[in-house]
């Protein structure tokens, strides 16, 4: 197949070309830059030009393809629910341009959409829709598409990571070396779930070779990693103290990061690994932030 790639440039994107080549797959790269294009050339990939405001290239860059892969999104988190709102308007464009054909569209989410009582691991089945993260517009956008027809499948991720990046915790990395401490909430035992990155990029491949129209996946290596675990291994990274904030400390401490710091938010892959047979091999988040170079900002 041919198939659209949208942030073919970025963090999981570029991990996900390959993987698709290897496949025997096309790729048809979103970027909105030269440098963007020569990588994706030196990969073997082909560059369409476009951005998230351009509604007019994504529609034209899923309308030359046999499938959509979305990955891209603007992560900064300082603007959460209008970088949201736009992902709705990305989807939705992309959507409008596969109804009818039976193409599938692959699109990303959050672990936390599936988390329907708290305490329990969010479930591929589960499809919370009022959840209050403004990142369930991408589900309810795709929902919409899917009722209307359209080959819409779910990939939601953990704190994706390999000892550059980690998701979330990226940020709240730079949170500490700013503050000069590696805090956590209370007691610090909410987790977060995580997986390798290059996982990952394997698990969107199967979803589209193997996948099921209406169907979530879980990119879950790890369940849940305590925050004070979490906490503990970057605070030795930077050499710098680790302690425990009240809510009311944490909410001055961290900005925007404290919408999410004392969330638990453990979920599970045991149906994603059972229905498309994606076993995790990577290291695990723990491992990743041991060995990162905390010396670069």
């Amino acid at each position: 197949m041919r198939v659209f790639l949208t942030g073919a440039t970025g963090f999981i994107g570029s991990r996900i070309v390959p993987e698709l080549l290897a496949a025997g797959h096309q790729v048809l790269g979103l970027t909105r830059s030269d440098a963007g294009a020569a990588a994706l050339a030196a990969q073997g990939a082909e560059a369409h030009r476009g951005t998230l405001e351009d509604l007019e290239s994504l529609r034209a860059g899923a309308d030359a393809a046999d499938a959509v892969i979305h990955t891209a999104f603007d992560h900064d988190f300082s603007n959460f629910v209008a970088n949201c709102e736009k992902d709705g308007r990305v989807i939705a464009a992309m959507g409008e341009a596969l109804k009818g054909t039976g193409r599938p569209l692959l699109i990303t989410s959050g672990t936390g959409m599936g988390n329907a009582v708290p305490g329990q691991p969010a479930d591929e089945d589960v499809f919370a829709r009022e959840h209050p993260n403004p990142r369930m517009i991408s589900e309810q956008t795709g929902q919409a598409l899917l009722e209307a027809g359209v080959d819409v499948r779910v990939v939601r991720l953990p704190q994706v990571h390999d000892t550059a990046k980690q998701g979330l915790i990226t940020p709240y990395i730079a949170n500490a070396r700013e503050k000069g401490l590696a805090a956590y909430v209370s007691e610090g035992a909410n987790r977060w779930p995580a997986a390798h990155v290059l996982d990952v990029a394997r698990l969107y491949v199967l979803a589209l070779d193997r996948g099921e129209k209406g169907a979530r996946y879980n990119a879950v290596a790890e369940e849940g990693i305590a925050a004070r675990e979490i906490a503990e291994v970057v605070g030795a990274g930077l050499n710098i103290p680790v302690r425990s904030l009240t809510s009311e400390e944490a909410g001055q401490h961290f900005g925007w990061l404290n919408i999410f710091m004392g969330l638990d938010m453990l979920a599970s892959s045991a149906k994603t690994r059972a229905r498309l047979g994606w076993e995790p091999v990577g290291p695990g988040l723990i491992e990743d932030l041991k060995r990162m170079d905390y010396s670069a900002a």
